[in-house]
């Protein structure tokens, strides 16, 4: 059973979710909140499998809330709700560490998929698209005042091993695990086991966090 922690600062909007969920038989509604402050407390007390985070709220918005859970070491994984694809939010919210983003109109069969693939630790953004985006707005946030990083001695690549660092990379690229495997000759049960390994290592909670660490440490440069 997926529990389910749902922000939004709109009830009617809470009401849709909630009703939504409450028809599926493998997600129970653990919670209702209406600000960022509330997903903070709410996540840290009811402990929900996914947090379904609107973005514009009051009080504290969907991404400093989504900063805060991770940072406190939350196994929750949030999933946030955008209106457009490709905005400055949605990439803010990945790089706080959402584990993926959807639209708020999307279908409630691919929101309730989005769900469970959060639960299992997928990510619900596709390779391609998670580039597309950092590649749109890379060059145009701010980077928190970090300096640019020589990707050679970056402490969290350095325990990496030479093949671990090029997948690391060509997923930074938007390959899936099936393009690694053809095109580095691997089964892709192998690539598999490298992706799982590069996550441990790295401390990357999902396969969007390595893209954008892969941006971060500069393996990967906007195109």
């Amino acid at each position: 059973m997926t529990s389910v922690l749902i922000v939004d600062d709109q009830p009617l909007q809470r009401f849709g979710f909630r009703m939504l969920l409450e028809s599926q038989d493998d997600m129970t509604v653990a919670g209702e909140g209406g600000s960022g402050a509330d997903a903070v407390r709410m996540a840290a007390g009811l402990r929900p499998d996914v947090i379904l985070m609107d973005i514009r709220m009051p009080d504290m918005d969907g991404i400093e809330a989504t900063r805060r859970i991770v940072a406190s070491g939350s196994s929750s994984r949030v999933l946030i709700l955008t209106t457009f694809d490709l905005d400055e939010y949605a990439y803010a919210g990945l790089r706080a560490g959402a584990s993926g983003f959807l639209i708020k109109d999307a279908l409630p069969e691919e929101l309730l998929s989005g769900i469970r693939a959060v639960a299992t630790g997928d990510a619900v953004v596709a390779p391609r698209l998670t580039r597309r985006l950092l590649d749109a707005f890379a060059d145009q946030l701010p980077t928190n005042g970090e300096s640019p990083v020589d990707p050679a001695s970056h402490p969290l690549l350095a325990s990496l091993t030479d093949r671990e660092r090029q997948i690391l990379t060509v997923i930074g690229q938007g390959w899936t695990n099936t393009e690694i495997a053809a095109r580095l000759h691997l089964a892709e049960s192998t690539v598999k086991t490298h992706v799982g390994r590069i996550l441990a290592k790295t401390g990357a909670r999902d396969r969007v966090q390595a893209v954008i660490l892969a941006y971060d440490t500069k393996l990967v440069r906007p195109a």
